[in-house]
């Protein structure tokens, strides 16, 4: 997977097109201004409506197939903070362009998995779904239009609002009434047709024989009107409401809502905040800071320019180095050092000077040895 980077805004219509104008994102969340020319301008939301932009304005259809990339970007989403919610956050994800294949879903499922586990997330569980294609959505929209019409007058108003422009929508609202008249709606996967059952049942056959469990769950639809056939969702309930840490699904349509040829393609993304948040509060946050590993001590102003220049031959040998910026006397100097936890002091004094040498004390055992300036990298490893 190579990285690609879209800008932090794009043209409005390019979320209005992509992620679709039905969706708590566009309707709600997104951050929308004028700029100087009177043009349409929104902080993005989320990353694969702009990398879908940048395929097209960049004619990567002309790479070679299935192209793969990842994305680190931030996101912005007006919307209520809460436990794993920013208004400002931070987005990973993966997409596959080119191959329609179930293994191309299997193997997106399996790269999700495999970052969740070795980044430290434990507990999650897999949840998959298959929303059809647009011939098994018609079916599947008109019955549910039927099931949700009796019960219309019960649910919230934006569901009225949805259940003419898509009735699909309904099905994610997190209104307590709604979500139980939702529970006992039809399912999506009774109205799948030949080639989509057959996509789906060869999805889940991979993800067995790769050794993933998983639990198929027909009310995932997503929070985006872009995906199509597989969905998917990494689900813990270690940081409050909020509990899917990882989703995505295939997108084989949305090239053409931006007027270009379309492409099969599928995807994840995960937040990174809330990610980090769900390994705090399980307590396998496995990621440790950089430590400083040598602090060079000059005992007097004297040595300052030799402990400088020490500390730039460290650094350019790869190795994390500090020196004195304050005008400490020594023992201040060690007490600092051990302050930010540096591995070892190297003094520098009128002797080490003359001699080339330093006088290394190791903080953790307290030893100290005379050592060549050059043969440092060499005792410290």
């Amino acid at each position: 997977f190579k990285e690609i980077r879209t800008p932090v805004f794009e043209h409005t219509e390019v979320f209005l097109r992509g992620v679709g104008d039905t969706t708590d994102i566009v309707n709600k969340e997104m951050y929308t201004f004028l700029d100087k020319g009177g043009r349409s301008i929104t902080l993005k939301p989320e990353g694969t409506a702009a990398i879908a932009r940048s395929f097209l304005e960049n004619g990567l259809s002309n790479e070679a197939f299935p192209l793969k990339m990842f994305y680190i970007t931030p996101c912005f989403r007006y919307e209520r903070p809460q436990a794993g919610r920013l208004r400002e956050f931070h987005q990973f994800g993966a997409e596959v362009y080119g191959s329609a294949s179930p293994d191309t879903d299997a193997e997106v499922i399996a790269l999700a998995k495999k970052f969740l586990d070795n980044v430290g997330v434990k507990d999650i569980r897999l949840f998959i779904n298959s929303l059809g294609c647009q011939e098994c959505r018609k079916k599947y929209n008109e019955a549910l239009k039927e099931y949700l019409s009796k019960n219309l007058d019960n649910m919230c108003d934006e569901c009225k609002e949805r259940f003419e422009k898509n009735p699909l929508r309904i099905l994610d609202c997190k209104n307590e009434n709604c979500k139980k008249i939702c529970a006992s709606s039809p399912k999506i996967t009774d109205f799948l047709c030949d080639d989509c059952k057959k996509h789906f049942e060869s999805v889940k056959s991979l993800l067995s024989a790769i050794g993933i469990e998983y639990t198929v769950n027909p009310d995932i639809v997503r929070g985006l009107d872009y995906y199509s056939r597989t969905v998917f969702e990494f689900v813990s309930g270690s940081i409050g409401s909020q509990s899917t840490v990882c989703g995505g699904g295939r997108y084989d349509s949305l090239l053409s809502q931006f007027g270009g040829k379309n492409e099969p393609a599928i995807g994840f993304a995960t937040g990174i905040e809330r990610l980090l948040l769900l390994l705090e509060n399980t307590d396998n946050l496995k990621a440790k800071e950089d430590t400083l590993k040598v602090y060079v001590a000059p005992v007097t102003e004297n040595e300052y320019k030799d402990a400088f220049a020490t500390v730039n031959l460290l650094r350019a040998d790869g190795i994390i180095a500090d020196t004195d910026h304050m005008g400490r006397s020594l023992k201040a100097q060690f007490k600092y050092a051990d302050k930010i936890k540096a591995e070892f002091v190297a003094v520098l004094g009128e002797e080490e000077v003359k001699n080339g040498t330093v006088n290394l004390k190791n903080m953790k055992t307290g030893e100290s040895k005379i050592v060549k300036i050059s043969e440092i990298k060499d005792e410290i490893n």
